[in-house]
């Protein structure tokens, strides 16, 4: 039993215009506006049980550096398959930031590309989500960099590499790659190695290659980078525009306040996640995360405007054209996770052009996609206010009327679940102890129970054209955070490597005077607090926006007493994708399987065993006549770190 205690825990993670639908997958979302779906119909409910390990290859990443901890390298990727002009060959980045070229048919190495990164602190984390591809329409056919892949890289650089060789393009900045160290050290003077990086590919519209960052100090610290979004020439590397997601200027009455102890300008606002194109329109779509700290913005009063956002510029220019706030002066840390969906939804016997865009807390907003109204009614809530002294918390939030909330928006005592009488009972004081309730209880010097953790995130979703049918992984297990004086913490425990990290001691925030302490709420035996399912796959119908069905997502049979296959849900990372014979895809979970659904019903038509736990998003592609479908297998480092690996995995029908 301490075992499966002890797993459970780990599994878990918590220790310390219209779309063109694509046939091939050229791009991160399977086209520009991440809809995760293919055309695709060889593969099919008659025939999805035949479906066999068509080839399987390893990285290398792992073996390359073996004095790195291995679950600090995660493989989370989703390749590409180039267009026949570019080489046709799958591509992909490993958690390093190598490129490497495959026989989409075999998956034979062609070539790699290492851009020979500086790895720094042994305790950093690597992460690449993946690359762009783009093709440049001036160039002459043959001719060296016509075709291009772009990728970020952990140390900072933008690398620009010809997609048929993996030469580098040397037109493209310095020696093909653009320093962005620089940048960020120019705004962010104090910036120490692994603060910012890059881990989510590149968005590209025309010739302006548009790159985010992820923000690690927001947890620890409210002193933190400016989170600039950066555009840059295809052709050239240079400078085009940058986008400032805190507003700044002393015109604006919707200008940012700060108070007057403020300990630096306010900051972050990044964009981590993935963004989506309207190519047509000449828009990005930036999903925007939390204005630092994460649990505190005692500095930062106001509604932090563009922050937890989608924020539309135009492509070209970086000009604004509108956003709309999902959450007001956050301190959940409940960013935008998700890539915005760019779909034509049909309603009323009309199609319209939206964006559908998923937050932590399980909500979906519709809006229309050239102006950000949204397409289904969002109501501003009364919701608490009284948090920590001196926090101006919104006195009202935003819910989407419809659809309705995936996940839990609240929690109390009667939630409690344990599986035993004892377990139960210890859950139950837990939430009594602290403050709970609804959606958007603040955190306090009490501590705070909150519904869930991260209930939406990076996976995302997939959207089917056919049936406006929405299909998306939801993780349903409660969280905590509590603020505590630094007066009345033990100065030794925040000097822990695990200090500020979930489920770990306090963590001190600099530039005030609290520490913070956050993580899943597990009872002793390493279990969440409330009831399984703790995993699902939910579908909703966005033409009526209703929930057409829901299904538990992974079995504990890796974490079990005697491999039980108990199916109730697991902890998920990755997301799903759907294909044009109604077959659902997906990894995600933490039991090592790879699974289809049907679309229509929720049922499971096909799982296989996986080298680890595939937590990555799949996607799908036809090379001379055969179908496949990919997914990198990798576990996780807090969801499955029991086994870190690096495979690519191809899965097709017989070829008989």
């Amino acid at each position: 039993m301490t075992k499966f205690i002890i797993i459970i825990f780990m599994l878990f993670g918590w220790v310390a215009s219209g779309t063109a639908w694509a046939q091939s997958w050229s791009v991160y979302g399977g086209d520009d506006g991440g809809s995760h779906y293919s055309s695709l119909t060889q593969i099919n409910r008659d025939n999805v049980a035949d479906l066999e390990l068509a080839w399987s290859y390893q990285t290398g990443h792992i073996a390359r550096y073996p004095k790195r901890p291995s679950f600090f390298a995660g493989f989370h990727v989703t390749p590409l398959l180039l267009p026949e002009q570019a080489g046709r060959s799958l591509v992909l980045c490993t958690a390093y930031n190598r490129i490497i070229a495959l026989d989409p048919t075999t998956g034979e190495e062609r070539w790699s590309f290492d851009p020979e990164m500086e790895l720094g602190p042994i305790g950093l984390r690597f992460n690449c989500r993946g690359i762009a591809y783009w093709k440049d329409g001036e160039a002459s056919d043959g001719a060296a960099c016509q075709h291009r892949l772009f990728m970020g890289t952990r140390d900072l650089r933008l690398v620009a590499v010809d997609a048929r060789n993996g030469e580098r393009c040397h037109s493209f900045g310095d020696n093909g790659e653009v320093n962005i160290l620089p940048m960020v050290v120019e705004s962010y003077p104090q910036f120490k190695r692994g603060q910012v990086h890059f881990s989510s590919p590149p968005a590209i519209v025309g010739d302006v290659v548009i790159l985010g960052s992820s923000d690690n100090t927001k947890f620890k610290s409210a002193i933190n980078p400016i989170g600039y979004v950066r555009a840059f020439d295809a052709r050239t590397g240079a400078l085009r525009w940058r986008f400032d997601p805190i507003l700044r200027s002393s015109s604006d009455p919707e200008t940012e306040k700060q108070t007057e102890d403020a300990p630096a300008p306010i900051g972050s606002a990044n964009v981590w996640s993935m963004m989506s194109v309207d190519a047509e329109r000449d828009l990005v779509f930036l999903p925007t995360a939390t204005a630092g700290a994460n649990f505190y913005g005692v500095h930062r009063p106001g509604d932090n405007r563009y922050a937890n956002s989608v924020v539309a510029l135009k492509g070209s220019t970086g000009e604004m054209v509108w956003h709309f706030q999902t959450l007001h002066h956050d301190v959940w840390d409940d960013d935008l996770p998700a890539q915005p969906i760019l779909v034509d939804l049909e309603k009323d016997g009309q199609k319209i052009p939206v964006v559908i865009q998923l937050t932590k807390q399980s909500l979906i907003f519709v809006l229309h996609r050239e102006t950000g109204e949204p397409i289904y009614p969002v109501e501003e809530r009364p919701v608490p206010t009284d948090g920590i002294p001196g926090e101006v918390l919104s006195p009202t939030q935003p819910f989407p009327t419809a659809p309705p909330a995936l996940g839990s928006t609240s929690i109390s005592p009667d939630d409690a679940w344990g599986l035993t009488l004892w377990d139960k009972a210890e859950c139950r004081q837990k939430i009594a102890d602290w403050r709970s309730g609804d959606l958007y209880t603040p955190p306090t010097l009490q501590g705070t129970i909150t519904p869930g953790i991260s209930q939406l995130n990076w996976g995302g979703a997939a959207f089917d054209p056919a049936s406006n049918i929405l299909v998306a992984p939801l993780s349903r297990v409660p969280g905590y955070i509590r603020l505590i004086p630094l007066s009345e913490v033990d100065p030794d425990l925040l000097k822990g490597r695990t200090a500020g990290l979930p489920s770990g001691p306090p963590g001190r925030i600099e530039g005030t005077e609290y520490a913070a302490e956050f993580g899943p709420l597990l009872s002793s035996f390493g279990v969440p607090c409330t009831a399984p399912p703790w995993g699902e796959l939910v579908a909703v119908d966005l033409g009526d926006a209703t929930i057409k069905w829901r299904v538990p997502l992974g079995t504990l049979d890796k974490v079990a007493p005697f491999g039980m296959p108990l199916n109730w849900g697991t902890a998920l990372a990755g997301g799903p994708i759907i294909t044009g014979s109604g077959l659902i895809f997906i990894g995600a979970t933490a039991d090592e399987k790879f699974r289809a659904f049907d679309l229509e019903t929720g049922k499971e038509l096909w799982k296989i065993s996986t080298p680890t736990a595939s937590m990555a998003t799949p996607m799908t592609y036809e090379v001379d006549g055969r179908q496949f479908v990919v997914i990198a297998s990798g576990g996780h480092m807090w969801s499955y770190p029991q086994k870190i690996a690096d495979y690519l995995v191809a899965y097709a029908l017989p070829e008989n």
